[in-house]
């Protein structure tokens, strides 16, 4: 596991999102994370298309996978963390 990633899921949702979501695999790739994108700028997840909008989120990552984008991360993780902002 890395400081930045993906989050892992369970491997329940793995098999399940597989099956609904296209490029899901793909996100697979890359180490999991303890903070991403898509928690740092998406909602947690209430149905199948907060799922699909997170796995985009998770996709841009691995696109734009750099120590920059890592340290933008980071610090809006922090952010999030210390004001409440963007959580839900």
């Amino acid at each position: 596991m890395s400081l930045v990633g993906p989050r892992p899921e369970r491997p329940e949702f793995v098999t399940q999102f597989k099956e609904q979501i296209p490029e899901y695999e793909k996100r697979l790739q890359v180490k999991p994370g303890l903070t991403g994108l898509a928690q740092v700028w998406h909602r947690y997840d209430r149905n199948l298309d907060d799922v699909k909008k997170k796995i985009r989120y998770d996709l841009l990552y691995i696109r734009k996978l750099c120590i920059w984008t890592d340290l933008r991360i980071l610090l809006r993780t922090f952010r999030v963390v210390v004001t409440g902002e963007g959580a839900h």
